[in-house]
Order: C-alpha cells, then structure tokens, then sequence
C-alpha cells in the first residue's frame, strides 16, 4: 500500500521520541526513524506520530 505523503510535509515531520528525521518505509505504510529504529503507522493518509503508537522497525516494516 503507497501512502500519499507530501515531500513537504514529510521534510518537517521529525521523530517524537529523538526529533531525527523519518523516512517512509518501503510499503508507504509508516515513517521510520533510522536513529531509534520504531516505525510510525500512516492511517488514513495521515501519520500517526505518537510514541504509543510506534512499533520496532523490522526490515519487513
């Protein structure tokens, strides 16, 4: 599943936890931080960054 994500958008989102950067992951189903290694899920176009809400990274993530 490709999410939509802006460029724009995804070049001001920053990790909640560390503040890094996030990337989308290769599905388009998250943003991943690479400096703490959790995944954040896109629901509904719209990513959800809450860090109750990250799971661990996984090269499958």
């Amino acid at each position: 599943m490709i999410v939509a994500i802006r460029r724009e958008l995804l070049e001001i989102l920053a990790c909640p936890r560390d503040k890094s950067p996030v990337r989308l992951t290769a599905d388009g189903a998250g943003l991943v931080c690479d400096v703490c290694r959790m995944v954040y899920p896109i629901r509904d176009d719209i990513p959800i960054m809450l860090i109750e809400e990250a799971r661990p990274f996984t090269e499958a993530s």
